[in-house]
């Protein structure tokens, strides 16, 4: 009889020894080749170069990589390669060895794969450069020599993502931001849809506890309504699926929380008013591999025959699969009770690739790595033409990566009938780009369906576009706008740089000739002077503009010289106050602000209603009020900035700097007033406007500062700012306009001027 382990040491060893079992049970019942040695090897280096070390959460840190080679396993289905990765992928960053010895003792894939993985170390970035995003370049460039580096950084981040409760709130906001800012989309395109699905609940669960649990519960009460719904929906679709022959499953599919939260989100409707939180998969297993497309048209050719399809609703991923492989049928038809039910129709192999993206390739056509991907690939060279032009700021390459992430896609033709898939909403001119760089410089309009279009002209699915070009045609300033992917802005922004450093160079020699023509010395006192004189910040500014002809160089620049200096040189800040006695004031305050102040973003910090508007900022892009469910940034001042945590520039700051996140609360109060902005919108009707103001200042005794109304066809629009003490506030005053049967819509808005999503 087996006696159990006495010790604690002895029990985690029992438990790191039975979890690295299950490991090898998991790769033993996949397909790939057995080469249970060399994880074996992994395993034990990693367990002794771990040893002693510890997760916040107190288990044994081994636990983790065993853990993350599980996911790569099980979950994503890489072999023994990636198992190996994943089992090394934080030796190097967080103990002695190096890749070198990693290379030295499991072969050159493995350490590029390991080193691909490893943060780069800090202390090297300029001021506006961000570790964070350092670090996510290093990764994608190893990633477009080998996908598998960001396959495990996926598993990697879903593992932490599923243990962030051990994390501080102020960690868990920066890397739940991230997730959901790049992780999430990258898991899309990736293909991991499963991954991507769960990556986004977590976000959600641990950056809006409440509103997360209050979906979790609506659900849970709607369930059994659900399921009788579905049974109902699908017994005739299983009688003529039975008298087809066809091997099927059919899986109700229910939105997560996170979907229905970000549709309530952008479409300013309540749980009650999300239709589809129930979809239908139809799962079947072809005759054969050829007849497969086939049988998923003659599926829903005779579904079709039962419910009435909407028109405008068909989704043929079937003919034409998304750029991540995802293929199916999806038809969104009329149910008997009234309401629109989506029915995706895919094969077994078709649902393997939705839920496990490209690793779900390999599972069928047996090949490595080698194989051409098509679409991957295509997608892999864009992101290192990226990577080839770097981004100066951190936020602008957050958003050229972003921006090459996009999940809805249309498909255009080139003139000569070749099918090219594009993001959607893309332009003529991105379209011109993403042909040729060539073409993208020197383009002056398009033909779309052989009518003339400006190069600002969005293209639709099915559209057929020929650039038109000219040789004098130069890449303007105004492009940025026009451009909506990654590959288009990244090549718009480097040639205006290249540009842009080359006028610089011959305004700077033209001031070099100007100041030894007219006698003066090249100093910094005598730029400083030039750069006051034409209210400009930088002496690149000023190169720049005397290069572009914007300034002439002449009399008032050489009295500007002649005149005595105050001193030294230093740094030029424009609009400094004249008066001594503020300036010195300024100083003061600054000093206040900044370098004395110690902030620990390890605490929560609570906001109090006297010190909110002391020491704290109130972010202008979101206008935070008590109750939010806010975050705080340390900005360059040392000053603490207060973001809604679903505020767009809050999702870019927690993706690049996320090392200067707080956890910050709300004091529940009543003695301040914060503004805030609601948008409505109705029937239009005599008396509504009375009805409004009569609700929010007589019955409810809130104060509107401004409020604007207009009609148009019978519906009217109004904007109202009024002032409150928190959201609690808002909710009441909501909740009793949409009492008013004309008003359809009520919802808040982060500026008075602002379009409702």
């Amino acid at each position: 009889m087996n006696e159990e382990p006495k010790t604690k040491e002895q029990q985690e060893d029992k438990m790191i020894n039975q979890a690295f079992q299950d490991l090898l049970d998991a790769y033993l019942a996949s397909k790939h080749r057995k080469k249970v040695e060399i994880i074996t090897k992994a395993f034990n280096f990693a367990k002794q170069a771990h040893k002693g070390v510890r997760r916040r959460s107190g288990e044994p840190y081994i636990m983790h990589p065993i853990a993350v080679a599980m996911i790569v396993c099980s979950e994503i289905g890489l072999g023994s390669t990636s198992i190996c990765s994943a089992l090394l992928h934080d030796v190097v960053e967080d103990t002695d060895y190096t890749v070198e010895d990693i290379e030295n003792l499991f072969g050159p894939k493995i350490a590029q794969i390991v080193d691909g993985l490893t943060k780069i170390s800090g202390g090297i970035f300029g001021d506006r450069a961000s570790a964070q995003t350092e670090n996510f370049k290093k990764l994608l460039l190893t990633m477009s020599d080998d996908i598998r580096v960001i396959l495990i950084k996926m598993a990697d981040r879903l593992h932490n993502m599923r243990t962030l409760g051990s994390m501080l709130p102020s960690k868990q906001y920066k890397i739940a931001g991230e997730t959901l800012y790049i992780y999430a989309p990258l898991a899309n395109r990736l293909g991991l849809n499963k991954i991507k699905t769960e990556l986004e609940d977590l976000s959600f669960k641990y950056e809006h506890p409440e509103k997360y649990e209050e979906i979790q519960n609506k659900i849970a009460e709607t369930q059994e309504e659900r399921d009788k719904l579905f049974a109902e929906f699908t017994a005739p679709i299983r009688t003529q699926l039975d008298k087809m022959g066809i091997k099927y499953r059919i899986i109700a599919r229910v939105k997560t929380p996170y979907s229905i939260w970000n549709k309530m989100q952008t479409k300013n409707v309540t749980f009650e008013e999300i239709y589809d939180i129930l979809a239908v998969r139809i799962i079947f297993d072809p005759k054969s591999p050829e007849e497969e497309i086939n049988e998923c048209f003659n599926i829903y050719v005779n579904i079709t025959k039962l419910y009435k399809p909407h028109p405008d609703r068909l989704r043929d991923w079937v003919s034409h699969p998304k750029s991540n492989g995802y293929q199916a049928l999806h038809v969104t038809l009329m149910s008997k009770r009234g309401q629109w039910i989506e029915v995706q129709i895919r094969s077994e192999r078709m649902n393997d690739v939705a839920e496990q993206g490209f690793a779900a390739h390999w599972k069928y056509k047996e090949s490595d790595f080698t194989e051409d991907q098509g679409e991957l690939d295509k997608w892999l060279r864009t992101i290192k033409e990226i990577l080839d032009d770097p981004q100066p700021d951190a936020m602008d390459f957050l958003d050229t990566i972003k921006l090459n992430l996009f999940a809805s896609e249309i498909f255009v033709f080139t003139p000569k009938g070749e099918i090219k898939t594009m993001p959607q909403n893309c332009t003529a001119l991105d379209f011109a780009f993403y042909i040729h760089t060539f073409l993208g410089s020197h383009c002056i309009g398009a033909k779309v369906n052989h009518k003339l279009v400006p190069m600002s002209y969005k293209l639709k699915s099915g559209d057929q576009v020929e650039i038109l070009t000219s040789n004098s045609q130069h890449v303007q300033p105004s492009w940025i706008n026009y451009a909506t992917t990654a590959k288009a802005k990244s090549k718009i922004l480097a040639i205006l740089r290249r540009e842009q450093r080359g006028l610089q160079q011959e305004g700077e020699d033209m001031l070099r000739e100007f100041l030894k023509n007219s006698s003066f010395d090249w100093t910094a006192n005598h730029i400083k002077k030039l750069c006051e004189l034409h209210k400009l910040a930088t002496p690149e500014e000023l190169y720049f503009a005397i290069g572009k002809g914007d300034i002439t160089l002449g009399d008032n620049d050489k009295n500007a010289l002649k005149e005595k200096s105050s001193g030294g040189w230093k740094k030029y800040i424009p609009f400094i106050s004249s008066n001594k006695q503020n300036k010195e004031k300024e100083e003061e305050e600054t000093k206040k602000t900044s370098s004395d102040q110690k902030i620990d973003n390890k605490k929560v910090i609570t906001l109090t209603e006297d010190e909110v508007t002391r020491n704290y900022i109130i972010a202008d892009c979101c206008k935070p009020i008590p109750g939010d469910d806010v975050l705080g940034f340390i900005d360059e001042q040392n000053r603490i900035v207060v973001h809604k945590r679903q505020c767009p520039v809050a999702a870019k700051l927690k993706s690049g700097f996320g090392n200067r996140l707080l956890a910050v609360k709300w004091e529940p109060g009543k003695s301040i007033y914060f503004p805030v902005y609601l948008y409505i919108k109705g029937i239009d009707n005599i008396g509504i406007l009375n009805r409004v103001t009569q609700i929010i200042s007589g019955q409810l005794n809130v104060n509107i500062h401004r409020l604007t109304i207009g009609t148009n066809d019978g519906i009217f629009e109004g904007r109202i700012e009024m002032f409150v003490h928190n959201v609690n506030d808002v909710k009441e005053i909501q909740n009793s306009l949409k009492k008013i049967s004309e008003i359809k819509t009520v919802t808040r808005i982060d500026q008075f001027d602002a379009v409702p999503k």
